[in-house]
C-alpha cells in the first residue's frame, strides 16, 4: 500500500503562487506515475499534471505555462508549482500516485488539500 500527505494549499490572491507538496509512503518502489488532479465545486475531478518514472510530464491545457510538476524520487515527492493563479484555479487538489504491485496496476489518490484564489 502507498499513503500519501499533501501539503501547501491555502488562500492567495489572483496572480500569486502557491507550492503543493505531496509525500508518499509504504510501498514506494512500485510507484510509476506521480501528478495531481483537482475537483472544483459542482465539477468532476481532473488531472491536472502527471510526472511518469521516465520523467516525461503532462499537463491539462488550462495550466500550461504557470504550473510546474516536479518529483523527487529520493524523497518519495511530487511537487506542484502553480504561478500566476487565477480564480478558476480554486479547487481542492489531489495528489495522485500510480504504479504496479505483484502485477496488478493500482491508483490512489490523497486526501486533498484546498486552494483558493481570490479576484
Amino acid at each position: 500500500q502507498v499513503q500519501l500527505v499533501e501539503s501547501g494549499g491555502g488562500l492567495v490572491q489572483a496572480g500569486g503562487s502557491l507550492r503543493l507538496s505531496c509525500l508518499a509512503s509504504g510501498s514506494t518502489s512500485s510507484i510509476d506515475a506521480m501528478g495531481w488532479g483537482r475537483q472544483a465545486p459542482g465539477k468532476q475531478r481532473e488531472v491536472v499534471a502527471s510526472v511518469s518514472s521516465g520523467g516525461s510530464i503532462t499537463y491539462t491545457d488550462s495550466v500550461k505555462g504557470r504550473f510546474t510538476i516536479s518529483r523527487d524520487n529520493a524523497k518519495n515527492t511530487v511537487y506542484l508549482q502553480m504561478n500566476s493563479l487565477k480564480p478558476e484555479d480554486t479547487a481542492v487538489y489531489y495528489c495522485n500516485v500510480a504504479g504496479r504491485r505483484y502485477g496488478v496496476r493500482y491508483s490512489v489518490w490523497g486526501q486533498g488539500t484546498q486552494v483558493t484564489v481570490s479576484s
